[in-house]
């Protein structure tokens, strides 16, 4: 069956001219929608701190700081794209006076010994430094579902020292319920630092806490000497636990430490800290500051990075008051190793994927400057993201070349070439996505009706299908 996106239509010349060769090709026929809608980033703006859960009833939970601080609010959807347009529920505002009568930092959902429980982080009001006497507590739900039962203060999370304290986690590994945070211990000069110990009830730990890691790299320690925001993911025999680190301008950044299943993850010594950020802003795509992250798996069972950004570098003020750090949200790939490789933030728009043509396993379409070939690279010069074009192809632009898209010559040639509003350029850089298998697809080119994108002698190029290599048309989708 063949799959055509009608959301993606330009109108106006480009568009009349591409949509009549697509109905002289046979494909201007609208199927019935099989896939998920995908995502555009970014996901939900002016929420930062990113949780995004998927719960086993297949719905999807989404929490995040809100500008003001003074609320904490849950929205779902059926699908991660969703999300975007969910409506959001206001759980519970900031008290009046007390310890939680200020800022309201950085939730996250979990459904903990069968009741729902969102953990949280707070202060006092009245201004100055008490402001930021942040510490841990959590609110819990008195029925099954969390959008409709009714939330109330479950208590405060008892810390091992009782300092500033936020961005709690729970995880499960062999059969064990581990609580993580950030804390600033007394004695040890930074902001905060990362520590572990298994959860007996939602607010109590059942046996001492372990300090996993302390910023001391050059990356680690800009502006403030920060380790917070800590998140698991447990694959390919490992887990890693990624955290942010630095202030909350563009420097913030994501790090990790790696275990492996089968260590005694409460021994610090287990955890290998990566030399180098995992995850960074990116000048090319327009993303600063990506960090406080979290981790779900999209509708086709991929794993997929929930993280904040901002869409600029320039920042007035304390970046903590400034209100664009946008939820977003990525696929991850890894490495033969089997270490994920996070790539570089995708920047504004549709969720890019990679193309395999099929017969080529673990080589992927990608572009080295203008050259468009098959292969292996960095996971940026491998991504392709379906940009609305004409008549309702899409364009496949790089993440890391914005401005550039895929472009067939009159010779069959394909290349990168800088992105043009013409009727010509949309006939020669409009693919029409049709969807042939499972996880598989093939692009034809809406402007050269029985032409398609194809891979053959080990390049890229456009023509007509070879009927004794059908195979040639295909791409696997990840």
């Amino acid at each position: 069956m063949i799959d055509v996106n009608r959301r993606l239509f330009l109108a106006g010349a480009a568009g009349t001219a591409v949509a009549a060769q697509a109905q002289a090709a046979g494909l201007a026929t609208p199927a019935a929608a099989t896939a998920a809608p995908v995502p555009v980033n970014p996901l939900v703006r002016n929420r930062a701190d990113a949780q995004v859960f998927r719960h086993t009833d297949g719905w999807y939970y989404l929490t995040g700081s809100v500008p003001e601080y003074d609320r904490l609010v849950l929205r779902r959807s059926r699908t991660i794209a969703g999300l975007a347009t969910a409506q959001e529920r206001v759980l519970w505002r900031h008290e009046k006076t007390g310890p939680m009568s200020g800022f309201l930092w950085a939730p996250e959902i979990h459904l903990f010994q069968g009741k729902w429980v969102m953990y949280f982080a707070a202060g006092p009001s009245g201004g100055g430094e008490d402001v930021f006497r942040i510490r841990t507590y959590a609110i819990v739900c008195d029925g099954p579902d969390p959008m409709t039962g009714n939330w109330k203060v479950l208590g405060k999370f008892e810390s091992p020292f009782d300092g500033f304290n936020l961005d709690s986690t729970i995880f499960e590994h062999r059969g064990v319920s581990y609580f993580c945070w950030a804390e600033r211990e007394p004695g040890i000069d930074t902001n905060s630092n990362l520590y572990l110990a298994p959860l007996k009830t939602p607010l109590t730990l059942g046996a001492k806490a372990v300090r996993l890691t302390v910023p001391t790299l050059d990356w680690e320690i800009r502006g403030f000497k920060v380790a917070e925001a800590p998140a698991v993911l447990a694959r390919n025999g490992r887990l890693f636990m990624t955290y942010s680190a630095s202030a909350t301008d563009d420097r913030y950044s994501l790090g990790m430490l790696t275990a492996r299943d089968d260590a005694n993850i409460m021994d610090a010594k287990s955890w290998v800290k990566s030399p180098q950020p995992v995850f960074v802003s990116s000048e090319v795509t327009s993303v600063y500051g990506p960090g406080h992250n979290s981790f779900t798996v999209d509708e086709q069972g991929r794993d997929v990075l929930v993280y904040h950004g901002r869409d600029y570098k320039a920042i007035k003020g304390d970046p903590l008051f400034d209100p664009n750090r946008h939820t977003r949200v990525q696929r991850i790939y890894y490495r033969e190793d089997g270490t994920p490789d996070f790539g570089i933030p995708v920047g504004n728009g549709p969720v890019p994927d990679r193309f395999s043509p099929v017969g080529a396993a673990d080589s992927f379409l990608m572009h080295e400057g203008d050259r468009v070939t098959v292969g292996k690279g960095p996971i940026p010069a491998s991504q392709f993201r379906a940009v609305p074009s004409a008549g309702g192809a899409v364009m496949l632009v790089p993440v890391d070349a914005p401005d550039k898209c895929l472009i067939a010559g009159t010779d069959g040639t394909v290349r990168l070439a800088p992105i043009a509003k013409d009727r010509q350029f949309a006939m020669r850089s409009g693919f029409l996505r049709q969807s042939v298998g499972k996880d598989e697809v093939r692009f034809a080119l809406a402007g050269r009706p029985g032409q398609y994108l194809l891979y053959r002698g080990g390049k890229i190029l456009v023509g007509v299908q070879d009927r004794a290599f059908p195979p040639s048309t295909n791409f696997k989708v990840s």
